[in-house]
């Protein structure tokens, strides 16, 4: 017990590498993330852009935050597919029997997910840029909106653990994503919530993608952000830390 407390990070580096071997040898996994979101911002800028008020001459600055929170959500889902697929192979069990950290192989696929949505992220922004993105904002307001976008990446890898750990199937496993991807859509992330009939507009106003999409425009707009930031962070903390629990006590599940 004494080692695998030692060699935490050591074995978690390994877990790490493990994953990441996966996610290059299948690169395809990275581009299917980031078609479907790079997409939808093609068709929203190039065929609705042009109906949409917003307040903004870029619409495409409007729009990225939103997309790129899609595409995390998007992403978390192979998380849930590759751990229920080490799971169903007996590949954590066979880990259980060598002399590492246990809960190191749940880490590796977590870390992998930040690793490859971070990839994604960078792809897309690049895409953006190409379409017309343009951002004011300083080197501090760039690293607020990257820890912002960590923090909601860690949040749903959690769920997506709790998932791939729990689900019968491996449809299953991933089917907790669809939601998440669709939720942006009822929010500020493409119209500003002031144009939604009020039902709607409440639900959009107090679900967790309206403040961090705001707070992201603004940190990339180089925009005061005000309130938002602090919604944000307190939507991204609570899902982590309570997915956190509940994935830890299936993960606990699966090794007794």
């Amino acid at each position: 017990m004494e080692s695998t407390k030692n060699y935490f990070f050591s074995d978690m580096g390994v877990m790490l590498g493990r994953s990441m071997r996966h996610i290059f040898r299948s690169m395809d996994t990275i581009l299917t993330v980031c078609i479907t979101p790079i997409a939808m911002m093609l068709l929203f800028v190039y065929v609705f852009g042009g109906a949409i008020q917003t307040g903004t001459d870029n619409y495409v600055n409007y729009l990225l935050p939103g997309i790129l929170l899609m595409a995390i959500a998007s992403g978390t889902a192979y998380t849930a597919y590759r751990l229920f697929m080490d799971k169903q192979r007996g590949i954590i069990e066979r880990f259980h029997s060598m002399p590492i950290s246990r809960s190191t192989v749940l880490w590796g696929h977590v870390l992998t997910s930040v690793v490859s949505n971070a990839i994604s992220i960078v792809v897309i922004i690049l895409v953006a840029l190409l379409m017309g993105f343009r951002s004011s904002a300083g080197v501090v307001s760039w690293l607020a909106a990257s820890g912002i976008l960590v923090l909601f990446t860690l949040a749903l890898t959690w769920i997506a653990a709790l998932a791939g750990l729990s689900a019968a199937t491996v449809e299953g496993a991933s089917a907790f994503s669809y939601p998440l991807i669709f939720l942006p859509f009822i929010s500020s992330a493409f119209v500003p919530t002031e144009s939604m009939p009020t039902v709607v507009r409440v639900f959009a106003e107090n679900q967790p993608v309206t403040p961090i999409v705001e707070a992201i425009r603004a940190l990339l707009a180089g925009q005061p952000v005000g309130n938002d930031i602090w919604a944000a962070l307190a939507w991204c903390l609570g899902i982590l830390v309570v997915a956190y629990v509940f994935a830890m006590r299936a993960f606990q599940r699966k090794i007794v």
